[in-house]
């Protein structure tokens, strides 16, 4: 893999920026900025969890402001390591599941993840991801989102409509 060059400093006054890395032109781009830390961040996790999801390796520096100037912080540290592998299935269990039983879990993966990021998780560590997996492959639909309710409320945000 060729080595990616250090992310240039943003430039203009301090503020919070997320920079991704586009290694087809070799540079760096701002992904999200505010004069906030939380809408970066959120911003961030979602960006590099879409990336993960189409195969890429993302390579993210978050620079923030600090005693009036600039503070690069380390991308990984920024936005946790990358996600655990899948688990093996445990003997007994089918081997290849049915579409519909997938979808579900699929389901209920997005759920309990959009959840974890309103409440300010917004990229997972492997050890954050295994406990999702245990969560989604031991509970209903139903009860995923009700601890996904409960996720949102701490967070302080209203409950959805409809």
């Amino acid at each position: 893999m060729p080595s990616r060059p250090q992310s240039p400093q943003p430039p203009g006054t301090p503020r919070w920026v997320a920079m991704f890395y586009e290694p087809s032109s070799a540079s760096w781009r701002v992904g999200a900025e505010s004069s906030y830390r939380v809408p970066v961040l959120y911003a961030l996790g979602e960006m590099t969890q879409t990336l993960r999801a189409r195969g890429e390796d993302p390579a993210v520096t978050l620079w923030g402001p600090k005693d009036g100037g600039w503070q690069r912080m380390d991308g990984a540290a920024a936005v946790g390591a990358a996600p655990a592998t899948a688990p093996e299935p445990p003997t007994g269990a089918p081997a290849q599941p049915t579409k519909l039983a997938e979808r579900m879990t699929d389901r209920r993966h997005q759920v309990l993840v959009a959840a974890l990021n309103r409440a300010g998780l917004y990229d997972l560590a492997p050890d954050d991801q295994a406990a999702v997996e245990a969560v989604v492959d031991q509970l209903d639909e139903t009860t995923v989102r009700r601890v996904a309710h409960w996720l949102t409320r701490a967070a302080g945000e209203a409950p959805p409509v409809g």
